[in-house]
């Protein structure tokens, strides 16, 4: 099982990039992050033109993240838990396999260097 990650930096200006290397590559399991896009701008139809299955976990302009897979996603958990998400930085679900289920996730987690004030700033 091929299983990959990739933090797009905005799915709606990589997408030509994302459908050509999911087709050449073919993974089986993709954890995209920074999606910076809602659930409804996510383009679902294209990467399940592909064979994918699509569940996302999207916030307008920042963050985001997505699980794509050639098998189904069940069992899917956006944010984490015992603790409020508000940032849409996570996602998980159970694919099953011949071999048995596998709880797969993707998390986002920006850039955590100090910003040079308290570090309170809610994005880190």
């Amino acid at each position: 099982m091929k299983i990959a990650s990739w933090n797009v930096n905005s799915i709606k200006a990589r997408l030509p990039n994302v459908l050509r290397w999911l087709e050449e590559a073919q993974p089986d399991i993709v954890g995209l992050q920074e999606l910076k896009c809602v659930d409804e701008a996510f383009p679902r139809a294209e990467i399940e033109a592909l064979g994918y299955n699509v569940e996302t976990h999207g916030q307008k302009t920042y963050n985001g993240v997505a699980l794509l897979s050639k098998l189904p996603l069940e069992d899917v958990s956006r944010g984490l838990p015992d603790f409020e998400d508000a940032q849409s930085r996570y996602i998980e679900a159970v694919v099953s396999t011949d071999k048995g289920a596998v709880r797969v996730g993707c998390l986002y987690l920006p850039n955590g260097n100090p910003t040079g004030d308290d570090g309170s700033d809610p994005k880190y």
